[in-house]
């Protein structure tokens, strides 16, 4: 893929701090950092926009784009985009009327989300939808012909449902979100490389890829989406996931401490719930997911040919803020519906969307860091 050169970025040197993987004598792989990277070497932490202030951690103004180009040399850059929130705002839209579509396919007439209630159960949940379930029916009711046993089952099916009447909505009636098709036509046009990761999306990587189709057959020719097979076909995917490739001594050893951990945590806390009689179970799905999404970045900067310190990653969930922290990636939140008036901590800037006074490639393009 073609890479750009933008005044967007301090040329660094990859030190002692960063690991290179040989592989096969002809590939070398740029692997995150061992600790991770102050801000000032990755992102610095003066940023801003021309138009409209940003909402950051520490970020000033800058001067013009004419001297920027004058103090810094060329940069390549990559732009990241997340599907969820960022292509589409499907958070409160697409999935509160998909449940509800779930709700009158099974019957269950008096089963019926609300804005509120849905954003209630969100927020009580953490987005966790089968909890948001449980907790719901356990508000108003579970079904009377339904026995204790088979709550787990009716909760699957509803998801099942939910699952199958969302990816209908997002290839009919929902809209992409506004400004995102210029916003990535103008990337093309500079000969930015774009990236679309539908590999963690929580709609489901199927109906990620159904979102992004609506792009259009002449822009999708342009971009790169990068799912769960391109995932396992880089080579940071070949080394940790052992995909084709065995993974190092190290790397092995990690994965099994991990495990190792995650068991013990669950013995002890068991042992405290017998004394205490209730019943508990540690989720380590939040540590695996955060790994899945690492993977996924660190693939999107391959296939993109561009140093993780030099791509963006535009982002609608606060854990692919995480992970792009994690490895040293610059990142900007999108806000959506959803998340309009939530706190974005790990990110670098906040905007609230695409074209005008927010965000915009020439903006990007334009900035100079000090």
């Amino acid at each position: 893929m073609e890479t750009a050169s933008c005044s967007i970025l301090h040329t660094l040197a990859f030190s002692s701090n960063t690991a290179t993987a040989t592989i096969n004598n002809n590939h070398h792989l740029f692997l995150p950092p061992k600790t991770n990277p102050s801000f000032s070497s990755t992102f610095p932490r003066n940023f801003n926009f021309h138009g409209k202030p940003l909402q950051f951690n520490g970020f000033t103004a800058f001067s013009s784009p004419s001297s920027a180009q004058s103090q810094n040399p060329p940069q390549e850059l990559a732009v990241l985009l997340e599907v969820d929130g960022v292509i589409m705002d499907a958070y409160r839209l697409g999935n509160r009327q998909a449940f509800n579509l779930a709700f009158q396919k099974l019957g269950l007439d008096c089963a019926n989300w609300t804005e509120p209630v849905y954003s209630d159960l969100v927020r009580r949940s953490a987005g966790n939808e089968e909890k948001m379930l449980v907790l719901y029916f356990n508000r108003i009711g579970w079904p009377t012909s339904l026995p204790t046993s088979e709550k787990e089952p009716f909760v699957k099916s509803v998801l099942r449902e939910k699952k199958n009447a969302l990816e209908e909505l997002m290839l009919k009636s929902l809209p992409l979100r506004p400004g995102v098709e210029d916003f990535i036509d103008d990337a093309c046009n500079k000969g930015i490389p774009m990236i679309i990761l539908t590999a963690y999306s929580r709609s489901g990587e199927k109906t990620a890829r159904s979102i992004v189709e609506k792009l259009g057959d002449e822009r999708l020719s342009k971009i790169k989406v990068v799912g769960n097979e391109e995932v396992e076909k880089s080579l940071y995917g070949q080394l940790v996931f052992g995909k084709g490739m065995s993974s190092s001594l190290d790397e092995q050893l990690a994965k099994e401490a991990r495990k190792a951990a995650s068991a013990e945590k669950q013995r002890i806390a068991e042992e405290v719930a017998s004394l205490l009689k209730v019943s508990v179970n540690i989720d380590t799905s939040s540590s695996e997911r955060l790994e899945k999404i690492v993977a996924s970045l660190l693939a999107g900067a391959e296939i993109a040919e561009v140093p993780v310190y030099n791509c963006i990653l535009v982002a609608g969930s606060k854990s692919g803020l995480a992970a792009a922290e994690q490895i040293g990636m610059p990142r900007v939140a999108l806000r959506s519906s959803f998340t309009s008036r939530a706190e974005f901590p790990t990110a670098n800037a906040i905007m609230d969307g695409f074209g005008g006074a927010d965000l915009t490639i020439s903006k990007l393009c334009q900035k100079r860091w000090s």
